[in-house]
């Protein structure tokens, strides 16, 4: 059977750090690190993930603010606020939501983040910087990911290594990542062929596709680390993720479970680009 991969327990080691940080970065220079999250509209999984920040940031000892803007905000009302926060001087890092309402561009609120408060890592200047491997900001639930590899002492070098999902957000700056570890890295998505052979192939598989239960123990390799990016809803009502748990977590050696795997790191390292934001503004 699997070793589980406890993503609540390390991210509640992480944000510990981050505390202890907080602390002695306010006790030196007078002023704590600052989180502005913008939501736009009233997407119920978006309300949960922006309460769930601002909760982060009490716990870690940060400053923040929340902005809950109605669905009908304006592009240039919403451009205004993005300008605001970047001149504030109390504000570190800037989120804003996504999705927004279909009437918004995200990629114009996306390049008009200052890319030195763009603690999500989707502004093309930090894209390019991951991509040469000299960056100051990972997109969250990679870096979340990273962690956990670390943390649970696996390593990446020279292993071949599977991402399923070549989404802008997960699965190119995961592959990225493996790929600066020294791992072995092939990406697969929905024109990949024989993909339960690529997926056998890999020493560490990393699942973010969105499909729930996805992948069965036939697609896994014995022994491989199986990371579950995944987080879906079957029809009655439980979240799993794009791994079929059951089957896969007694061939793998390690796993991460869904809730409570990859899911409570991409808040923390949230918070850990808002503290290094904040240090580097210094």
């Amino acid at each position: 059977m699997a070793n589980i991969i406890d993503g609540k327990a390390i991210s509640a080691a992480i944000r510990a750090e981050i505390k202890e940080s907080t602390e002695a970065f306010a006790k030196e220079y007078g002023f704590r690190p600052g989180l502005a999250v913008i939501i736009v509209g009233e997407d119920p999984a978006s309300q949960v993930y922006v309460r769930n920040k601002r909760r982060a940031c009490e716990e870690v000892g940060f400053y923040s603010e929340a902005y809950e803007l109605p669905a009908e905000t304006t592009q240039e009302e919403l451009n205004a606020l993005v300008d605001k926060l970047n001149a504030s001087d109390k504000i570190h890092g800037i989120l804003c939501q996504l999705p927004l309402p279909k009437h918004l561009d995200e990629n114009e609120v996306i390049m008009r983040i200052d890319p030195k408060k763009d603690v999500d890592a989707f502004h093309p200047t930090n894209v390019g910087k991951i991509m040469i491997g000299d960056y100051s900001f990972l997109p969250c639930t990679p870096a979340g990911v990273m962690a956990l590899l670390e943390r649970s002492g696996i390593e990446i070098s020279g292993k071949e290594c599977v991402v399923v999902g070549r989404s802008n957000i997960v699965g190119k700056p995961q592959a990225m990542l493996l790929l600066h570890s020294h791992g072995t890295v092939t990406v697969c998505h929905s024109r990949t062929k024989n993909l339960a052979e690529v997926c056998r192939r890999a020493d560490i598989l990393v699942a973010a596709i969105g499909k729930a239960d996805f992948f069965t123990a036939d697609m896994i390799k014995e022994g491989a680390v199986v990371i579950d990016v995944g987080m879906n809803r079957r029809a009655d009502g439980k979240l799993t993720g794009d791994v079929d748990f059951e089957s896969v977590a007694p061939k793998a050696s390690y796993i991460t479970p869904v809730p409570g795997g990859v899911g409570p790191m991409t808040i923390t390292m949230l918070m850990q680009n808002t503290l290094t934001a904040a240090k580097q503004s210094v």
